[in-house]
Formats: C-alpha cells, sequence, structure tokens
C-alpha cells in the first residue's frame, strides 16, 4: 500500500500485471438476494457511459467479451436455467467470471436452530434453500474480481442500522478486508443508495480492462472505493457552494443557496454527484433541492441521523464563517455595480473619448 496525503490508497499493481495476456472472454455472476431492494441494478440500466448493454453486446473498444447473468437484465426464464452459470462457478467449472454482489450480507452465525436471512436457489440435494452467505463462501475465492454494488454490499447500509437483528455487514467485513481474489484484487466497494449509474459501470469498465491485461487495477481509497469518484466531498462539487463560503443558507426546500442548515452533509461526504449528475448528467441531490443524506458513506446511515436536521458542526461553522461571509458579499456587491456599468466613451457623440490617440508616437 502507499499513502498519499494522509489517505491510504491500495494502487500498487499484482506482481506481474504487465506480463499476463488478459482474458478475450470473461463471467459476470451477479447476486442480488443479498438484504437489498435491487435497487442498484435498476439504477445501473440507466448508464450511458458506458452502458450496460454495450458491454454486453462488445460495442466497448478492447474489452473481453462479457456474459452477464443478473436475473433482472437475464433472458433466461429463471429457476435451474438461470442458476446454472452460477452452480457451474461454485463448482469450479466456470472460469474466470467477476462476482457481484448487491445488498447486505447478513450473520448466518447469530441463528439459533435452523432458518436463514435470505436464500439463492436451493441445494438439488436436500432441497433446502443455499443462503447468501453459501454462495459467498464458494464463489468469491474462486472469482477474478469481487465487486460490491452499492452501499448495503459495499458497508452494511441500511440494514446493518443500530438495533437491527440481522448482524447485517458489507462484502469486506464478511470477506476481511485483506482478503484477495483470483485476480489478486481487494473488494472493489462501489457505495451509493442506490449506486450512480456512470460510477458502478466506470468502475466495472476499468476492472474488465483490467482483465483484458490493458489497464492496471483500478486505485482504490482506504474504504476500498474507487479514488477517482470518492477523492472529493459533495461540497467541493455542488453548484451551491459559493453560497455557503459567502455564509448565505437557506432555510427553507425552496431556496437555492447552501442547505447545510436545513440537514446537508455535503461539506464531509465523499461523492461525485453534483458534478456527475444522475442520469445522463442531470440531477444529483443538492443540485434538484435534496440535501445529502450521507448514503456513499460507511457510517450512513447511523451517523447522518435524524436526517433534514442540521449536521453536528453546522451551528459552529456557520457562525465562524458569517462575519467573513457578510464582509465578502459586501465586497463583492461593490465591485458588482461596478462592472455591472458600460465605460463612459460609449457614446454616439462626435468626438472619440476612448483614450485612443491616432497621431501618438512611441
Amino acid at each position: 500500500m502507499t499513502v498519499d496525503s494522509g489517505t491510504t490508497l491500495v494502487d500498487r499493481e499484482p506482481e506481474g500485471a504487465h506480463e499476463r495476456a488478459g482474458f478475450d472472454e470473461i463471467h459476470i455472476l451477479w447476486i442480488s438476494e443479498g438484504m437489498s431492494c435491487d435497487g442498484d441494478t435498476v439504477s445501473v440500466t440507466a448508464s450511458d457511459q458506458p452502458a450496460i448493454e454495450d458491454i454486453v453486446l462488445g460495442l466497448v473498444p478492447g474489452l473481453p467479451k462479457v456474459h452477464l447473468y443478473n436475473k433482472v437484465l437475464s433472458p433466461s426464464l429463471g429457476g435451474e436455467d438461470f442458476l446454472a452459470p452460477f452452480r457451474a462457478a461454485a463448482r469450479g467449472e466456470l472460469e474466470p467470471f467477476i462476482l457481484v454482489i448487491e445488498g447486505s450480507i447478513p450473520n448466518q452465525n447469530i441463528i439459533e436452530g435452523g432458518g436463514y436471512w435470505t436464500s439463492f436457489g436451493n441445494d438439488p440435494e436436500t432441497g433446502e434453500p443455499l443462503t447468501l452467505n453459501w454462495w459467498i463462501d464458494h464463489l468469491a475465492p474462486k472469482a477474478w474480481a469481487v465487486v460490491a454494488a452499492g452501499t448495503c454490499a459495499a458497508y452494511g447500509g441500511i440494514h446493518a442500522m443500530a438495533g437491527n437483528p440481522t448482524g447485517s455487514m458489507g462484502l469486506a467485513d464478511y470477506l476481511g478486508w485483506d482478503f484477495k481474489s483470483r485476480g489478486a484484487l481487494p473488494v472493489v466497494n462501489v457505495p451509493g443508495c442506490p449506486v450512480q449509474p456512470e460510477n458502478f459501470m466506470e468502475t466495472l469498465t476499468w476492472v474488465l480492462y483490467h482483465a483484458a491485461g490493458s489497464a492496471p487495477p483500478p486505485p482504490l481509497d482506504h474504504m476500498l472505493r474507487p479514488q477517482w469518484l470518492f477523492g472529493k466531498t459533495v461540497h467541493e462539487g455542488c453548484d451551491r457552494a459559493a453560497y455557503y463560503e459567502q455564509g448565505d443558507f437557506a432555510r427553507d426546500y425552496n431556496s437555492p443557496k447552501c442547505q447545510v442548515k436545513v440537514g446537508c452533509w455535503g461539506p464531509v461526504v465523499n461523492c461525485n454527484v453534483p458534478k456527475r449528475g444522475w442520469m445522463a448528467g442531470i440531477g444529483g441531490c443538492p443540485n434538484v433541492g435534496g440535501i445529502c443524506i450521507g448514503c456513499t458513506m460507511p457510517a450512513f446511515p447511523d451517523a447522518f441521523m435524524p436526517f433534514m436536521d442540521e449536521p453536528t458542526g453546522g451551528s459552529l461553522s456557520s457562525v465562524l464563517i458569517k462575519p467573513y461571509g457578510a464582509f465578502i458579499r459586501r465586497m463583492r456587491g461593490i465591485t458588482s455595480m461596478a462592472v455591472n456599468k458600460e465605460p463612459k466613451w460609449r457614446h454616439n457623440q462626435d468626438a472619440l473619448t476612448s483614450g485612443y490617440d491616432p497621431y501618438w508616437r512611441a
């Protein structure tokens, strides 16, 4: 690992990364049977840079041929036909593959006696449900890469909040934060509730280029997020940020000003949505009047509740910036008046008063 400005980046390339030829074909096994609403899959269908169908149809140059298995996007009728590639991979008969997990991972160990939290298919011998945990145990060690789609899979999310009965956790919590896939990659976390479409597809594309042997591993921060996507805060990309600098805060949700005092956590949340938008570059929580509730963060939701209350430190920061902001607004107001007037030599009279002298000689 390397350290950059106090942030641990998981960006060391595996030994021999440039020596291998890469794969011509790869499978993506996508399981959304975690504690989930399937919102991440639905969100990803909105991506157009690249679109998931472009990846599957081979329209992105330089990528391996991709075989995608996802229950929402699959042409299969379901049942055993859909489960076949997953069963083959668990037996070690399908490779290479990328395992995508959607939804948080419940703790099976806290259940006394029988029962399970969530399952994916049945055991063909006993007819009993196969738990999500069983599939992760059998697939993750064989996967060339493991990707967590959305905050629930990355860190536990809503299902892992205080008081939950399931003991839910993120994928790295379950596998271990030192886990390495067959491709020598840690778990790749792409948080969001749901995940921002292009954030996920851009990350998946990078992983696929790495699988093809034409790109290094994706650089990840200390929480295993793509560093280029989550290295800045919401505030740094927000089109309302200038109001914060001027100490000019919204008091209700109809205002175009900074929303910190009505519950926005943007100054401390790592997310690029205000810069990237949501669909086709449009939207993004603060851009459309919504506060940032920290849904991409490992401590979500507990650290950000109750939602719509002024964040911790919000009052202090606004008090400190208020006199500075008032002064800056006044100075900018004076300058604005000066630059909102045309120069006096712009007139339709018979004398040139612009200062130009045709007879001047150096």
